[in-house]
């Protein structure tokens, strides 16, 4: 009875439009009354959930993203990336892809680079004869590269929800290849949709100007390298490469390009706020809830029952794909983690897959739901920029969904894309 109230209590929430948080806490809440436990334990676990130090790294790596977009990082970015790929076929849907793999290492939002990145290529894309759905749906999925690579948030998110103790710098660099291969498989995929469509090339500008477009844009990509070398090496640890970050970024802003503005200031700093306030509300409140699936022994009732369906691994991986990919779709990607990282992971664990690997498995599978509706939140920002309704979107978003699942497959079923470069580094 008590897990009835609670799925029951949060589907129905969530049916009705409820912010997510509030679906999570509420239905938390009204488990706990009915169990008979004190109330305090809800505000407890929110409490607990919430007073994480490696939570610190979240809003500072959103803070330095935020200000390298407004003071002209991205755009240097950019600007080296199309005079990389310009030329290929449909030239500006592989700027796009190149850009977001290169900002996705500054990063580290899904939400971020679509909002970013998009606002730079989509009115670019559309002003030279590109379709619209075709922008939007570059954009959205090239977006989620910036889950794989570091400084991802979620992975941060999943090494907690894990209990702390995967080590973050591990994710960090088992997501490289996987984030890379979906990369080469989204270029792949607009290659072939733009000379189906015929879209245009843009004109190589020549050995000299992409050297000089590199040389402009090396403060901004020296960040991917102080990030992921600074935690790999152990010189600091991923929060403290965060604050980082945050310094570097308003340094170089500040001093070197000279972009930023007091104005530009003001907005990134009430904008790291406000989401921060957001994120740790969500992961409070799926904190509780998690421990109360935990508390309802959750996680041991559903290994049981995978055991009862099949003893091999890759059976249990392909079930475990599908049930992410399906709630991906109508949940948010952190609070899914919180809330299915300690029920799948066990799981995962019973069948001998690497915890590290596991949780690029995951990352891959929640990001696709980002682009799906009716919560697919990166998608709905791409089609805010690009003016277009989500459904305009979905009828021509199926190659690029079908690269990422490609991708999906590789990546779960060949463990060494996901391990063989964090054992370079061990």
């Amino acid at each position: 009875m008590e897990l009835w109230i609670l799925f029951s209590s949060f589907i129905l929430l969530m049916l009705i439009g409820t912010p997510i948080a509030f679906c999570l806490g509420v239905s938390s809440f009204a488990t706990v009354l009915y169990m008979g436990l004190p109330p305090m334990v809800v505000f407890q676990r929110l409490n607990s959930g919430m007073s994480v130090f490696s939570l610190l790294a979240i809003p500072f790596f959103i803070y330095s993203g935020d200000l390298m977009v407004r003071g002209g990082i991205a755009q240097r970015i950019v600007a080296f990336a199309a005079s990389l790929v310009g030329h290929v076929r449909g030239g500006l849907g592989q700027v796009n892809i190149v850009t977001a793999t290169l900002f996705g290492g500054i990063s580290g939002s899904a939400v971020a680079e679509a909002a970013a990145v998009g606002g730079l290529m989509i009115p670019q894309m559309k002003a030279r004869g590109y379709g619209a759905d075709y922008a939007v749906n570059v954009t959205s999925m090239a977006a989620l590269i910036a889950l794989l690579l570091p400084p991802s948030h979620n992975m941060i998110i999943y090494s907690i929800s894990a209990g702390g103790k995967i080590s973050i710098a591990d994710l960090f660099t088992a997501g490289i290849l996987p984030g890379l291969l979906l990369a080469g498989a989204l270029m792949a995929t607009a290659y072939v949709v733009a000379r189906k469509r015929g879209y245009p090339t843009e004109p190589f500008p020549g050995f000299a100007m992409v050297a000089q477009l590199f040389a402009v844009a090396i403060p901004g990509l020296l960040l991917i390298a102080i990030i992921f070398g600074g935690v790999r090496s152990g010189i600091f640890t991923a929060t403290e490469s965060s604050c980082i970050a945050v310094v570097y970024a308003l340094l170089i802003t500040l001093l070197v390009y000279r972009q930023m503005t007091w104005s530009d200031f003001v907005h990134a700093t009430k904008g790291a706020v406000r989401t921060t306030a957001m994120v740790l509300l969500i992961i409070g409140t799926a904190a509780a809830f998690s421990w109360l699936m935990a508390f309802l022994r959750v996680p041991a009732s559903l290994v049981a029952w995978m055991q009862t369906i099949s003893d091999n691994p890759i059976v249990i991986l392909l079930l475990l794909n599908v049930i992410m990919l399906l709630l991906g779709t109508f949940m948010d990607m952190g609070p899914t983690i919180i809330i299915t990282t300690p029920i799948f992971l066990p799981i995962a664990q019973a069948y001998g897959i690497d915890p590290v690997h596991f949780g690029v498995i995951m990352i891959l599978n929640y990001g696709i739901g980002l682009n799906t509706p009716p919560v697919g939140g990166v998608q709905f920002v791409a089609c805010a920029v690009g003016k277009i309704t989500v459904w305009e979107a979905m009828r021509s978003i199926w190659p690029f969904y079908g690269a990422g699942v490609v991708v999906l497959l590789l990546v779960t079923y060949i463990p060494a894309l996901s391990l063989w470069l964090p054992s370079v580094f061990k």
